[in-house]
């Protein structure tokens, strides 16, 4: 007898078929219809519309301006406003300045002054939290008027208390919050916190109340944005604020320093570097002052600065989650955004910049541009992003004039070719630019610059084990049997 299977064969396929069964009455008709009703149904493929994603996608937008201030600290008339764009309330802030001292060998050698540190952390503060328009309808006689100035007399202690008042939960931003995931951990830290938005200077510090006193300005009650960080290494300062409802977001806050300047490690030049994350999405932003130069070849020690920050910058190991490991490089992290006095220049003669730049021709002038021809060489910021520049030269102007110094100064000694100096670059998926500009402040020779960013930020999703619109995993039971394909045999027939 010709066979297609074996006996024993057959006896396992008929168990799986179902072809052994008894005789086919209504009852097993219609219970063999619903079964394959159910079966039909389900599709291996319609798993991932039916589970949610383990993460959802936050949008945030992040201003990020750098300044180098010549040396200068804030006086009266300098409008804030103007140059953080608080009208557009941007949720994080990421200032960073260059030379907030003069860069002398006692600031350079000597104690740190913090006093103009301070300054800036309450100018910052009075532009940020208090709104906009009160300020631009307020007389300047007004204590919330943009235009103030600061008295003459200053106290150190009572500059340092302001900057610690300002910081939002410094050491809770520092730990690691990866632990925070269930119920408990999650009351315990909304206790810890307290109240976002109240104000720092509720308990009535007098140094305080005359520090504000004395410099006319008047802080509000409740902050819309707390000071995440801030840091100052002899001229270079930087300092993050964030809205108050991501501040309890925050964490694995770490700061690394390094020197460029003087012997290659003082900190006349160098940078800072601030490492945090926001929900499961890290940070880094890195404020840096690089080697000054227009000569031919200072653009080599320059592209050095940055190849020993990249190398040389380690942050400290705070996560305590095994799952999760937190970056210890600058390159490491998912966004990074580089800003600063770069000091690249314009590699052309002072008389060729100037007859383009009569001319408005900026784009003869970028193809000029040492930054620009170093990373397309791949010399230097390989693999790092720029926004195109539309605006002109930041550096250098003479003192409160729109002039570069080469228009009102004689000497071939002291004037300086026009340049891009400052810039602000970054690295990393889900960024993207919505402007890059350059204020107009005459307060130093250089011009602010600044840029705002559309950034993505990866949250945990709480219904991630949930099934969508109601679907469980304790659904109907299906026989066994129906799961099996249907086999057909010759030896049946």
């Amino acid at each position: 007898m010709n066979e297609c299977c074996r006996p024993d064969e057959k006896v396992l396929m008929t168990k799986a078929t179902g072809s052994s069964s008894p005789p086919s009455t209504p009852e097993n008709s219609v219970k063999e219809r619903h079964s394959s009703a159910r079966i039909e149904g389900l599709s291996l493929s319609n798993f991932d519309q039916l589970m949610s994603p383990a993460m959802k996608i936050q949008d945030i937008r992040v201003f990020v301006a750098t300044w180098n201030v010549g040396g200068k600290s804030p006086s009266h008339g300098l409008n804030l406003e103007d140059f953080l764009q608080v009208e557009g309330s941007s949720d994080i802030y990421v200032l960073g300045f260059q030379e907030i001292v003069p860069l002398s060998a006692g600031n350079v050698l000597g104690s740190e002054d913090n006093e103009p540190a301070a300054k800036w952390l309450a100018l910052i503060s009075h532009a940020l939290n208090n709104p906009y328009h009160d300020s631009m309808h307020s007389s300047d006689s007004s204590p919330n008027s943009k235009h103030f100035k600061f008295n003459n007399t200053f106290h150190k202690q009572s500059l340092k208390t302001l900057s610690k008042k300002l910081r939002a939960y410094n050491h809770l931003l520092k730990d690691c919050n990866c632990s925070w995931d269930n119920p408990m951990s999650n009351k315990r830290k909304e206790r810890k916190y307290g109240d976002p938005c109240a104000s720092p200077f509720s308990d009535g510090d007098p140094s305080i109340d005359e520090f504000l006193s004395t410099t006319g300005i008047s802080l509000p009650k409740r902050l819309n944005y707390r000071l995440i960080a801030s840091k100052q290494m002899v001229g270079i300062f930087v300092s993050i604020w964030a809205q108050r409802d991501l501040v309890k977001d925050i964490g694995h806050l770490r700061i690394s320093c390094m020197g460029r300047g003087i012997m290659g490690c003082l900190g006349n030049k160098g940078c800072i570097s601030i490492s945090m994350t926001l929900h499961q999405t890290s940070f880094c932003f890195v404020c840096s002052h690089l080697a000054s130069g227009e000569k031919e070849g200072d653009e080599l020690r320059r592209n050095t600065d940055v190849a020993e920050i990249l190398k040389g910058t380690q942050f400290a190991r705070i996560c305590k989650s095994p799952s999760r490991g937190m970056p210890e490089r600058i390159i490491n992290h998912d966004r990074t955004i580089w800003l600063g006095d770069l000091n690249y220049r314009v590699a052309l003669s002072y008389e060729e910049t100037r007859f383009l730049l009569e001319d408005n021709d900026w784009d003869s002038l970028l193809e000029k541009d040492q930054l620009n021809m170093e990373r397309e060489s791949g010399r230097v910021f390989s693999g790092w992003n720029e926004g195109r520049i539309f605006f002109a030269p930041t550096y250098k102007y003479s003192d409160n004039s729109d002039s570069y110094t080469g228009e009102t100064v004689k000497s071939k000694k002291k004037r300086r070719t026009p340049a891009w100096c400052d810039r602000i670059l970054w690295r990393g998926h889900g960024i993207e630019q919505l402007s890059y500009i350059r204020g107009e402040s005459r307060f130093s020779d250089h011009r602010p610059v600044s840029a705002v960013f559309a950034v993505k930020v990866e949250q945990k999703n709480k219904n991630a084990s949930k099934f969508r619109n109601g679907f469980t995993c304790a659904g109907t039971r299906m026989e066994y049997e129906v799961c099996f394909p249907q086999m057909h045999c010759y030896y049946e027939l």
